[in-house]
This record gives structure tokens, sequence and C-alpha cells, in this order.
């Protein structure tokens, strides 16, 4: 249509430009018929020339017409070319216009050629022009229902449809598609941008060319699954390639292009870079035209690095193609699998669980040497790799298998574990006594493993185990002492009847397992303070670094006392122990009051004794000194009776005053007084002076005394008094207990770092059953013998040896005469500085 309008528009401008010359001709000649007619012209004009006469006014008129001559000839020349030019310009356009109408008809010849519609949209936005068979998509003669494509298209379509369109009409982008309408029919739609308007065209494709169109979009289809898969493989590190029908390399993914370091799959071919060698290529080759197929393994350098492949190249119509896969990896993993299970192997070996593999065809590929001690077979009938039945027959035939009614159902049933998903455990009791524990594991890849496991011993443990707990349970159900366990969450586990008597605790509630804090709680009435519950509670659920025990007494509010015992157990759990002591404590309040009495009463005694010995000493010492006085005459000569009996009263005074005095020494030992004065003490004089105060003993009773002291003797460090009295006491004893004519000894000699005294006699000596008494205070046998005295003799012998550091003992035997030993320690006694409790 507008190449239609084009000639009218040029021959209207043609037509414009002969007007405006005309109409330039015209107004020129009116201007000049202007200026000669009008009189202020004509006087201005004629101002020069009236100065003449009317011979200059025809010269004028005649000037003028010559103008006006020459301009209407200018004029008409001007009209006269500006005609031709139109004339021409007129059968051009008319020639254009002419062949512009056979273009249309040609058009329209060829647009009705075959079944097809046209929309086209202006620039504007209004109604397009439409244009075609519109039977072709509806039945309705309306136009606008071709552009309702959901009226004769599938949803799906119509809607692509609509965008496709928008876009066309707002960007001008163009698209082809072929669709099928609702009806069965096939359409090609194709949209441009023309001239600036758009433009759709929906033709509809049968016979011919609906094949070039199924084709075209073959063609396009197999085009992107083509740049699908080159994709796809760009992406694998696998190295790819084709082949030409000469052998070239006609394209290769982005693996092969690192592999021989080219920048990408053009440089490749450009370069014909090769990754493997030639021999490699000349056998591929060979084989391809062989068989169609090369598949080798075979080295090759890839980004430098020296690798082992997979290859294998096929055959194809027009050349090859081919794939190599890295095996270098799979090597070393293969290398060190192979390790792994070498290592697995061995530690199998090392376990006490019998372990049998089995594959799929369900014979052995794998045992450990447990499983060849456990059933007794002979490692060269497991080497030949049985059949899992084959064992089991043989294991039968042994009597090592558990006695079965139906054993082809056993066995069946046992095998099921091959096709099993999950593991199955079975405990076997042989005919041998022993107790199995079999496990059959489906294996991922096919088979089976078999697991063995000898748990006799722990069966029997545990049948042990359970007859302890009951015993430990009726032990606690009947001990009177109460117990409750408590676990790491503070809880209570357990209780014995004991405990709920004792703390009136319904033992149904224990089920429940209390928190400590709720039997604190339930506790609480019963006591008169609740610190032993939370002391308690620390122990039980508290977190210290190092758990302790817990110990207390306590006296409850009805007046039971009792012991309470925490004591953390092993499993992190906490043992309370609470027992009944209300009649021990009743019992130890009356011994301690009854032994503070007898203190009380001892103390009386030894400050009675004490001081009433005190008050005798005085006296007993004057009469001593006044009949030693009489004895020598002092206040005149006595007779011979009168020095007699003055010899018995100093001689039982002397008595009385040594009796008095081992009277005091015990009582200064009992109270803690006794101070040793240590210095060196020779051994030897120590015994002569002990000798010397016993002479008139030793001459009235007709004892001898024999005195032995070894060499080297020497001295120790004592108390000399103590010694002497020591000594004087143990040969008052002796000659006490001797027979006129006996002999007593006295010895004394040095072993080691310890001073050894003996005195022996061959008196009566004493009975077994006096034996053990004889140092104890006051315990006198004199019966039978001339020793008289109190029986602290000895006594105090072993309190001042033990004041000393030293130790008395004491042999005897009946009418073999006694012996009694006092040890010293040399260096020990240097030690004792001190007061001696």
């Amino acid at each position: 249509m507008r190449r239609k309008q084009r000639p009218n528009r040029e021959r209207g401008s043609t037509r414009g430009a002969t007007g405006r010359s005309i109409c330039c001709a015209t107004f020129s000649c009116a201007t000049l018929a202007t200026l000669l007619v009008s009189p202020a012209a004509s006087a201005g004009i004629a101002l020069p020339i009236l100065s003449g006469d009317s011979t200059g006014e025809q010269d004028l008129t005649g000037l003028v017409l010559l103008i006006l001559l020459l301009f209407g000839t200018f004029t008409a020349v001007l009209h006269l070319l500006g005609r031709r030019d139109w004339t021409r310009r007129e059968k051009a356009l008319t020639a254009e216009l002419t062949q512009t109408h056979a273009r249309l008809d040609r058009a329209n010849l060829f647009l009705s050629t075959e079944p097809q519609i046209v929309i086209a949209w202006g620039v504007a936005d209004g109604e397009p022009e439409i244009e075609g068979d519109y039977s072709l998509v509806t039945d309705t003669p309306l136009p606008r229902r071709v552009l309702g494509f959901g009226s004769w298209l599938a949803p799906d379509l119509a809607q692509k449809m609509d965008q496709a369109v928008e876009r066309l009409r707002e960007r001008g982008e163009g698209f082809s598609v072929a669709v099928a309408s609702s009806r069965g029919r096939h359409f090609e739609i194709e949209g441009r941008a023309v001239a600036g308007r758009a433009v759709l065209r929906i033709r509809d494709v049968s016979g011919d060319r609906l094949q070039l169109v199924r084709l075209r979009e073959s063609h396009t289809e197999l085009l992107e699954e083509l740049g699908a898969i080159r994709a796809v493989l760009d992406a694998i590190p696998h190295p790819v390639w084709t082949r030409d029908a000469d052998g070239r390399l006609a394209w290769s993914n982005a693996a092969y292009a690192r592999a021989v370091e080219a920048k990408d799959s053009v440089e490749v071919g450009a370069r014909s870079l090769e990754l493997f060698d030639g021999d490699a290529r000349e056998a591929a080759h060979a084989a391809r035209v062989e068989t169609g197929i090369w598949r080798q393994r075979t080295p090759a350098v890839a980004a430098g690095e020296r690798k082992m492949y997979e290859v294998v190249e096929v055959a194809s119509q027009n050349g090859a193609a081919g794939i190599a896969s890295d095996l270098s990896e799979t090597i070393a993993l293969r290398a060190e699998l192979d390790r792994q299970t070498s290592s697995h192997a061995r530690t199998l070996d090392q376990l006490s669980t019998a372990v049998a593999i089995f594959d799929r065809s369900k014979r052995l590929v794998f045992y450990n040497a447990a499983y060849r001690q456990i059933w007794s077979l002979d490692p060269a009938f497991l080497d030949q790799q049985p059949t899992d039945g084959e064992v089991l027959d043989r294991l039968r035939a042994k009597r090592q298998l558990p006695e079965q009614a139906d054993f082809r159902t056993w066995k069946a049933q046992l095998q099921g574990a091959y096709q099993a998903i999950e593991s199955a455990e079975y405990v076997w009791y042989l005919p041998d006594g022993r107790t199995l524990r079999a496990v059959a594991s489906p294996n991922t890849q096919g088979g089976v493993t078999y697991l063995f496991d000898d748990v006799t011993q722990r069966f029997n443990l545990e049948s042990q185990f359970n007859a302890l707990t009951r015993v430990q349970g009726e032990t606690l159900d009947t001990l009177k002492e109460g117990v409750a366990v408590f676990g790491m969450d503070g809880r209570l586990k357990l209780i014995n009847p004991a405990f709920a008597a004792l703390w009136r605790f319904d033992p149904a509630n224990a089920e429940a397992k209390p928190h400590i804090d709720e039997m604190a709680k339930f506790c609480a009435p019963l006591l008169d303070e609740s610190s032993l519950w939370s002391a308690l509670r620390a122990v039980i659920v508290g977190l210290p670094e190092e758990r302790k025990g817990y110990e207390a007494r306590i006296e409850r509010k009805d007046g039971l006392v009792l012991d309470c015992a925490a004591m953390p157990l092993p499993d992190g759990a906490t043992l309370l122990t609470f027992l009944d002591v209300t009649a021990g404590v009743n019992v130890e309040r009356a011994l301690t009051e009854r032994n503070q009495a007898l203190v009380s009463a001892e103390k009386l005694r030894n400050d009675f004794v004490h001081h009433v010995s005190y008050e005798l000493r005085t006296p007993l010492t004057n009469i001593i000194g006044f009949a030693q006085l009489l004895a020598e005459g002092v206040v005149g000569e006595l007779n011979a009776k009168q020095l007699e009996y003055t010899g018995y009263v100093t001689k039982s005074s002397a008595a009385l005053l040594a009796i008095i005095n081992d009277i005091l020494d015990l009582a200064t030992i009992d109270a803690g007084a006794l101070e040793l004065r240590l210095e060196e003490v020779d051994v030897a004089e120590a015994m002569k002076a002990a000798a010397e105060g016993i002479q008139d003993r030793l001459t009235e009773s007709a004892i001898e005394l024999r005195i032995i002291a070894t060499d080297g003797v020497g001295s120790l460090r004592a108390d000399g008094r103590r010694v002497r009295q020591i000594l004087f006491n143990l040969l008052s004893n002796a000659i006490g207990f001797s027979a006129p004519g006996q002999t007593v000894t006295l010895a004394a000699m040095r072993r080691g770092d310890e001073i050894v005294f003996k005195v022996s006699d061959r008196g009566r000596g004493i009975p077994p059953e006096v034996l053990d008494r004889v140092f104890e205070r006051f315990e006198t046998h004199t019966v039978g013998s001339r020793h008289r005295g109190l029986g602290v003799g000895l006594s105090i012998v072993r309190a001042l040896v033990e004041l000393h550091g030293g130790r008395v003992l004491i042999d005897s035997a009946p009418n073999e005469g006694t012996t009694v030993t006092c040890i010293f320690p040399v260096a020990g006694a240097a030690a004792l500085t001190r007061a001696v409790a």
C-alpha cells in the first residue's frame, strides 16, 4: 500500500513546482504593472524624465511594454519547461505504479497458491490487518478468532504463542515454530518484523512440506542432543574423540584437550595433537578394520604425567569414536585394596571369633585360624574352597552340629541367609557340651559371612552371675542393716526390707525410683535437722574431684541411734547403709560411765596410796635411824638381846621401806611423773652394786651368786639407779624362790646394739598357768617358798625396762628354774630424755 501511494506523492510534488513557477511569473507581472500605473511610483520614477518633454513619456511606455513582453516570454518558457518535466515524471510514476500492481497481483497469486493466514500490526497500537483463509483455524469467519490461539491450539501451545506474539510486537523478536491444532492439522507459524511492522504468518503444512518440517524439527532436535552430549562429554574427566574417514581427529572434548595440553578442541584439530603413540593408533586402526572395535590398556603421557588408560575405539560409517578411562587411580586403589585385604586377613587370623566368608556361589573364599580350630577341620579341605553345604555335611558327620530332627529343613533355613537382607543370629548347643553363638550376615557383593563365638564360658559366667545376683538379693533382704543404692542421676535403684522398716518407707514406692531430694523430704520428719540428707545428697549427686565416703551417727526423734555410711561404687552409684546401734550405744554409755567411775576410783586409790606411803615413809625413816643409833651404842651400850632385837627392827623397817618405795615408784609411773636421769652406766659396776645390796640375804639363805660379764660388754646410756633397782628386784626374786645351796646367776652380754641381762635360778619354777600373769601388779605366788612380798617387783622391772625402750622376757619350767631376760637398747636409751607417761 505504501508503494502505491509513492507515485501520487511524486506527481503532486511536480505539479506543485510548476504551479509555483506560474504563480511567481504572474506575481512578477502584477508587480511591474502596479509600479507603472501607480501615481506615486510614476512620480518617483519619472522625476528624472519629467524634466523632458512628451517624447520621454512615450519612450517610457515603450520600455515598460518591452519589459512586459520579455517577462511574459520568460514566464512562458519556464512553464513549457516545467510541463515537460512533469509529463516525464508522470510517465515514470505511471510505469512504477503498473509494476507495483503487477507485483501485488503476483503476491496475491502466491498467497492464494497455498493455505495460509497473514497478520500485520502497524507501528501504532491498533487493529491488525488479517488476510488469508480463516477456515484453516476456525469455522467462524471472524478474523479476530485467528488470534485466539486457545480456541484452536492446546493450552500450553496457546500460552507460548501469546508470549511469542507479545515479544514480536514489543521487541521485534522473530520466531518460527511448528504446531499442531486441536483438529490435528499442522501449521508453521513464523513471526518477523518487516519495515517497522510486526507480521505473523500461519501456513498450513502437509505432504512433502510437512515431512520437511518434521525433518527440520528432527534435525534441530538432533543438533540439540548432539550439543548436550558434547557438553556432557566436555564435563567428564575422560578423554573422548572422533575421527573422520581418513583417521584424522574431527572432534575432542575438554579432557582430551587438557591431556594434550591444548587450549581447546579447535586447537587439537588444527594441530592434530594425538594422545597415544603411533603403535597404539596403528593397532587401533587394524582392530577397527578387522572387528570394528579396539579395546586395550595402553600408557600415555597426559599433561606431563604418565598414566595408564583403558581405551575403547569403535568404528563408525564415517570414521571412528573413542574414549579413554584413566586407570592410574584405579590401579593404585586396587593395590591399596589388596594391601588392606591382606592386612584384614592377618587381623582376622588373630581374632578369637571364627570367621568364614562364602561367595555368591556358596563357596568358601576365606577362613581364619579360629574357624579351623573351632571346628577342627583339615586345612587341605578348606583350601579346596568347599561349598557351604559340603562344610555342613562334614560337620554333621563329625557330630559337631546341633542335633536336628529334620536336618535338611534346618540346613535350608540356615542357607536362607544368601537371599536375606538382615543378619540372623543363632545359639547352637553342640553335642560335646559347647555353646556357640552363630551369626549369618549377608554380604553386599553376594554371599554370606559366618561368625562363630564359643560362649560356653560366658553362659556359665552368666548363670553364675545370675545365681550370685539372686544370692546377693536374698542376702540384702535378710540383712538387719538398712541398705539403699542410688544411681549417678540421684535416683533410688534398690532398697532392702531393713531400710524400708527403719525409715517407714513403703517398698512399693521404690518402683517409681524417687530422687534423693524426695527421699530427704520423706525422711525429714524423723530427724531433728536435715544436715544428714544434705551431706548424703552431696556424696550422691555432687561432682567432687575425688569421690570419698561419708560416715555419721544420728539420733532420731523416736530415740533410735543409727550409724550411716555412704560408699561410692565403681559404676558411679552410691551405697547407703543404716545400722541400728541404739542398744550398743546404750551399753557403750553405761560402760563409759562405769569406766569413768573406775578411773576416778583408781585415781583416788593412787592418791591414797601415794599419800599414805609418803606419810609412812617419814616415821619409818626415823625408826630406822634411831634403831641404827641404838645398835651403834650412841646412847649407851646394849646387851646381846637388845642388839638382836634392834637388828630385827632395822631389818623389818628396811623391808617395809623397800615396799613403800616400790609402791611410790608404781604410783609415780602411773602418774607419768617418773623421769629417767640418763648417764653412761658401766654394766659390770652396776652388776656388782646390785650384788652388794643382797649380800646379807645371800648369806642368810646360803645361796651362791655367780656374776658373768662377757668381754667388751662396755656400758650403756641409762638411769644407773633404775638399772641397779631392776637387777636388785630380779636377784631378790631369784633368791626368794631358790632353795639353800642353790646358785643364782647374773649374766650380761652385748648383742649388737643391745645389752642383755639374764638372771637365772634353779628354784621350783613357775607353773604355765601363772606365767602369763607374773608381771601383773600384786600377783604373788609364794606358796612353798621363803619369798614374801606384795607382788610388785616384776611389775616395776617391766615398767622400768620399757621406760628405757627395752623389753623383758621370762622362761620358766616347773622344778627346773626360771630365767628372766632384760634387753636394753644402747642407742635407744640415749633418745629418752623426756618424761615418759
